[in-house]
């Protein structure tokens, strides 16, 4: 790949903003990315022979705890997988479940969608419906807390 087109590519990433762009022409492959660590850097060229920027820094511990105490006391049921998160059959449905809705062991409370299947995730134990902690929609990873059971 020529010095002009590679030039040309890093101008396209700087003017649209996007994070990062990656190019395969036969044997040869670039990759452009955007650097986050710098308030104003301009693009970086990758290649195969180089190795990627380190990642990001993680926030600090101490910026998740405050969300922890606000979470309503009982048994928290968690995903039993990586999906997204639905809390009806069908855009525009009834919810399968709202909070202080009394459920039984067995009910249908939600969706997870995964591989483009629709799994029913049943209630584990019988209570009331405390909280819900995903926004319909939101991906969940395996052992994310999707509600609180009392």
């Amino acid at each position: 790949m020529d010095l002009r087109k590679l030039k040309k590519l890093i101008d396209l990433v700087e003017e649209s903003g996007i994070a990062e762009l990656e190019i395969t022409e036969g044997e040869e492959k670039v990759r452009i990315s955007r650097s986050t660590t710098h308030a104003q850097a301009g693009p970086a060229v990758l290649t195969q022979a180089v190795v990627a920027a380190p990642a990001p820094v993680a926030a600090p511990a101490a910026a998740s705890e405050p969300a922890a105490p606000q979470q309503p006391e009982g048994h928290l049921l968690k995903s039993p997988m990586v999906g997204t998160f639905y809390r009806s059959p069908s855009p525009g449905a009834k919810m399968f479940v709202e909070v202080g809705q009394s459920v039984s062991e067995g009910d249908t409370v939600c969706i997870i969608e995964a591989m483009k299947l629709l799994n029913e995730i049943e209630a584990d134990r019988s209570g009331v419906i405390k909280a819900i902690l995903v926004e319909n929609g939101q991906p969940v990873e395996y052992g994310h807390p999707l509600m609180v059971i009392a």
